[in-house]
């Protein structure tokens, strides 16, 4: 499946959270599929903090572009293109071609930089619905995410209810823990405290705050793999033979001796290479911030009393960031007004990543859901 990445342009601001606004900005997406005559068969695909619009497909004549989640969206596939309507939207503030802090501030002239207004997932919420009123979608037959994109797919169903058939929110939760919080905050530390962050502003300076990123891709990685996972892949293994030690080791602290440093600085590196510092922290915060229990007291039931879709939840056993407890949380809720909900606890081993793996009971429990919607009518009197 080739993919074809779209731009499009809205003038008007928009109105943030935090009170501050946007305007001339731009949404970078994609579509797969074909919308069918009454515009029913749409699924919109919200995407965590470090992924992209390229959600599928590849680009034509570029090898090992697959879209991040192309093992679970194409023709044939658990969302099957041959039956829906795929969209996938870059967030704001990202760093994939949606505005963000490394472009043009239309009123100065100058990189937005640190001065790129705070965005929450109610934001991205927004905009997102902007987009699809731009493509004429009124109702979406279903608005699908994993970690971060199963927030807005939640909040999909908060802030439009009447736009939304079908929520599927995969490894997700209804807000962070203190744990979960006290992990991103260690990872903007590390890059505002980077000599090379310049206060936000470094791309004046023509650099990178790279040290930053590399530590906090690192701190943010350990989080999305399972011990069992690190053990088995890595274990106590040592990165090559040493010399001059019965105990196999250098005896220093700075050297890289284990695998698993090898890898996590591997991974580090790979992410300062592509991931912008400014959007690191504004997505992280979007994270931090979201909590639709807030305004009622932390009864998440109360937060659901508006919601009319029906839901697919799915948590992995092994994933302690966005943990089983954390979607059994939104279960409960959701029974609590009577919502039609499906539950499915997998028993992966792969940690928090394994929403973006090829486990086959996790495929297919999507791909019955799915087929499930395929086959459901709109209720008649919905928009379509």
């Amino acid at each position: 499946m080739i993919a074809v990445a779209q731009t499009m342009h809205f003038a008007n601001a928009l109105s943030l959270q935090s009170g501050a606004s946007l305007s001339d900005y731009h949404l970078a997406y994609e579509t797969y599929g074909s919308l069918n005559a009454d515009k029913s068969n749409a699924v919109l695909i919200c995407h965590a903090l470090n992924a992209s619009h390229h959600v599928a497909g590849i680009y034509e004549g570029q090898d090992k572009s697959e879209g991040w989640w192309d093992n679970m969206i194409g023709p044939g596939k658990s969302v099957d293109t041959n039956h829906f309507f795929v969209i996938g939207v870059n967030n704001l503030g990202s760093c994939f071609g949606s505005t963000g802090p490394m472009h043009i501030h239309p009123d100065t002239g100058n990189v937005y930089g640190a001065d790129f207004p705070v965005v929450t997932v109610e934001d991205w919420v927004n905009a997102q619905a902007l987009l699809l009123d731009e493509l004429g979608i009124h109702q979406l037959a279903a608005v699908m995410g994993g970690s971060l994109g199963g927030m807005q797919a939640l909040s999909w169903t908060l802030q439009h209810p009447d736009r939304v058939r079908h929520a599927v929110v995969v490894a997700s939760a209804p807000n962070l823990t203190a744990e979960n919080i006290a992990f991103n905050e260690v990872a903007r530390r590390a890059i505002v405290t980077d000599p090379d962050f310049h206060g936000g502003h470094f791309y004046a300076q023509g650099v990178i705050p790279k040290r930053g990123l590399r530590i906090a891709r690192m701190v943010g990685h350990i989080t999305y793999l399972s011990d069992d996972v690190m053990n088995e892949k890595f274990g106590r293994q040592l990165r090559e033979a040493v010399v001059g030690s019965d105990m196999g080791y250098r005896y220093s602290t700075q050297d890289v001796e284990f695998q698993i440093e090898s890898y996590l600085r591997y991974q580090g590196d790979k992410f300062s290479e592509y991931f912008d510092a400014n959007t690191y922290l504004l997505i992280t915060r979007a994270l931090d911030y979201f909590d639709p229990a807030r305004l009622f007291g932390g009864d998440l039931s109360k937060a659901f009393a508006t919601i009319r879709a029906k839901f697919l939840l799915v948590s992995f056993t092994t994933d302690w960031r966005f943990s089983p407890a954390r979607s059994r949380e939104m279960v409960r809720a959701l029974l609590d007004n009577q919502r039609d909900v499906s539950y499915a606890e997998i028993d992966a081993p792969h940690g928090h990543d394994a929403f973006l793996l090829d486990d086959p009971r996790y495929m297919q429990v999507v791909r019955s859901y799915f087929e499930r919607i395929a086959h459901e009518a709109p209720v008649q009197g919905e928009k379509a």
